[in-house]
């Protein structure tokens, strides 16, 4: 579908990165077509599943989730059977806010977000070295974030 976006779909994906609330009505006057065809536009890069959802952005801490750390997994079997198992159990993993599967000395990276230090110690310890398919779990503690751009970079 990327090749049949023209430059009005570009104009609703930059719009809406920016301010997913907004308006039908003001996103259409914002990218220059009426309101009809530009919610015709959007229904279709969500059914291309360019457009995934639409979320609110909650700041972690000020929520009481005090502590952001990266955990680092190495797996004993790399089959896919085994992938897919160690993913499955990541999915239920409500601290772990994100997951990668990489290549190279670590096979899964997981952001995790938890109320305070005990909680993400007690997680590590009690599932995530105990999953099974775990070899090795390597954690570091996020001190600050310095960078936040969920966005993709759209050409202006």
């Amino acid at each position: 579908m990327r090749g049949r976006l023209d430059a009005i779909d570009w104009k609703i994906l930059r719009e809406l990165q920016g301010d997913g609330r907004m308006t039908n009505v003001e996103l259409a006057r914002r990218v220059g077509i009426s309101a009809p065809p530009c919610l015709r536009r959007v229904r279709a890069l969500e059914e291309a599943g360019i457009i995934t959802g639409y979320r609110a952005l909650l700041d972690a801490k000020a929520l009481g989730q005090d502590v952001m750390a990266f955990a680092m997994v190495g797996l004993t079997s790399q089959a896919e059977a085994d992938l897919a198992a160690f993913t499955r159990k990541v999915e239920g993993w409500p601290i772990v806010r994100e997951s990668y599967m990489l290549s190279g000395e670590v096979d899964f990276l997981l952001k995790c977000v938890a109320p305070d230090l005990g909680t993400f110690q007690s997680f590590v310890i009690d599932e995530l070295t105990a999953a099974p398919n775990v070899d090795s779990v390597r954690t570091t503690l996020i001190i600050r974030q310095t960078k936040n751009a969920p966005l993709v970079p759209i050409k202006a």
